[in-house]
């Protein structure tokens, strides 16, 4: 479970955060981290957040977004907003280590996402983009649907696609959630 304080770091994608308030100290209503992405990192792929908003203030170093197809670079002293059901990312083509402060309204699983993901990561649990095998990715979104989804395809054809993908998943013993502890886990390529 994150805590205010935690820190973790993503050795794939180049990304360390840093959690300033978490749901619990806010009873849900928003996560507030603290971000460094290391040059060239990025995060892991194109998303939106069906009920979520999120604000991006970069306090150091500059950012290249792509939101609702618009690329934005933002410096030190800017902001980017990105309302829920909108597709966004976000890399650092700079050389120069970029840190900004990013708070998500409402909270939802948010915490446990980012932490999954980057556990992932760290074992060598993902591809060079960051992301799980299908079956695992599936298990994970299905549970995180309300969080993340890709932009593209519809959201009714993504949760088809999750209706086979994630009970095989589940199968193969993947959960929705990772931690670096869990043992007996099967390799699946």
């Amino acid at each position: 479970m994150i805590r205010t304080g935690d820190v973790i770091h993503n050795s794939i994608t180049g990304e360390t955060i840093r959690f300033v308030e978490t749901a619990a100290d806010t009873d849900g209503e928003r996560v507030t981290v603290d971000v460094l992405v290391e040059p060239n990192g990025f995060v892991a792929s194109a998303h939106l957040h069906p009920y979520q908003t999120e604000v991006f203030e970069i306090l150091e170093g500059s950012l290249t977004f792509k939101v609702d197809g618009a690329v934005i670079v933002a410096a030190a002293g800017e902001s980017v907003t990105v309302d829920p059901k909108t597709a966004h990312q976000f890399w650092n083509a700079s050389e120069t280590t970029a840190r900004f402060r990013c708070t998500v309204t409402p909270a939802l699983q948010f915490e446990q996402l980012l932490e999954t993901m980057f556990a992932l990561a760290n074992d060598g649990k993902t591809n060079k983009k960051g992301l799980p095998n299908p079956f695992r990715l599936a298990v994970i979104a299905n549970h995180h649907f309300d969080d993340v989804r890709l932009p593209f395809p519809p959201a009714w054809v993504q949760k088809l696609g999750l209706i086979g993908g994630a009970p095989t998943g589940r199968l193969l013993g993947y959960k929705p959630t990772y931690t670096p502890d869990e043992v007996g886990e099967v390799a699946v390529v």
